[in-house]
């Protein structure tokens, strides 16, 4: 049975949480994604894992979908967000058509998943297409900075706007925004192509501080081959958007940051 969450019938929000080798904190994500308000679903992408991540967030209740193989963090995110919109249309009655808002977790931020709730509050209000988590809680992570720089640079490049951790996972969308975004950009590519692809699409793009925390990326080789494979990712999706974005700062219909574009909300201080 799929978790339920904060105890409101029908909720508006699915939580997607792509987890690979997390077998450790999944079940303290998926409990803490649970009792977020609004949220009545929780699908867990297990991409490959090696350990008994899926057995896992089985066990604390969440709906778990398998790759075989290690597919990506995008492929994951698909793969989560059709499983949504497969169940909606057989859950929903004769005629009804329903589409929750989709919450993107990684699968390693724990008990601490449980504050995520402001991040969905744009969404769920009409007021943004979609959110961008940004960490009130930075934990250092080694060598790291050469990717999110590249990130940043080229979504400035590309839209006129440089968000303050444009890496960032965490992420709340409208179901018409992920579709409008499709297909993904391929791996770690997927959070700088979304904030572009949605930009020129002129929706809506909000960060959000939220108190989450993630485990910090080390210095062993391991952690140095995930940055290169983060670094190749971004440049790819960069890539390829860069002949569609030379000269969008002055094109027609565009929601930039020069015209009450996207912003930074602070829960309890707006």
């Amino acid at each position: 049975m799929p978790v339920k969450g904060d105890g409101e019938a029908g909720g508006d929000v699915a939580v997607v949480i792509p987890a690979r080798n997390e077998s450790d904190r999944i079940e303290a994500t998926v409990a803490g994604a649970a009792g977020l308000p609004g949220v009545d679903l929780v699908i867990v992408v297990d991409d490959g894992s090696a350990d008994d991540t899926a057995a896992r967030a089985g066990h604390a209740g969440a709906t778990v979908l398998r790759h075989s193989r290690n597919r990506g963090k995008a492929a994951a995110m698909e793969t989560g967000a059709e499983a949504v919109r497969l169940l909606e249309a057989t859950d929903a009655p004769p005629g009804v058509h329903r589409a929750r808002h989709l919450l993107f977790l990684d699968a390693d931020l724990g008990e601490t998943a449980s504050a995520a709730g402001p991040l969905a509050e744009p969404v769920r209000a009409g007021d943004a297409d979609m959110t961008i988590a940004v960490f009130t809680e930075r934990v250092r992570q080694g060598g790291h900075g050469l990717v999110v720089g590249l990130s940043g640079a080229g979504i400035e490049r590309a839209t006129g706007w440089r968000p303050a951790q444009p890496l960032n996972g965490q992420r709340c969308l409208t179901r018409a925004a992920f579709e409008a975004a499709r297909p993904l950009a391929a791996g770690f590519g997927v959070e700088t192509a979304l904030t572009i692809d949605l930009l020129r699409a002129g929706m809506r793009v909000t960060e959000v501080e939220v108190p989450l925390a993630h485990r910090a990326t080390g210095n062993d080789w391991a952690s140095q081959l995930h940055r290169a494979r983060q670094l190749a990712d971004v440049a790819r999706a960069l890539a390829a958007r860069e002949p569609a974005t030379r000269g969008l700062t002055a094109g027609p219909g565009r929601r930039g940051p020069g015209r009450s574009g996207p912003g930074r909300l602070r829960p309890g201080r707006q």
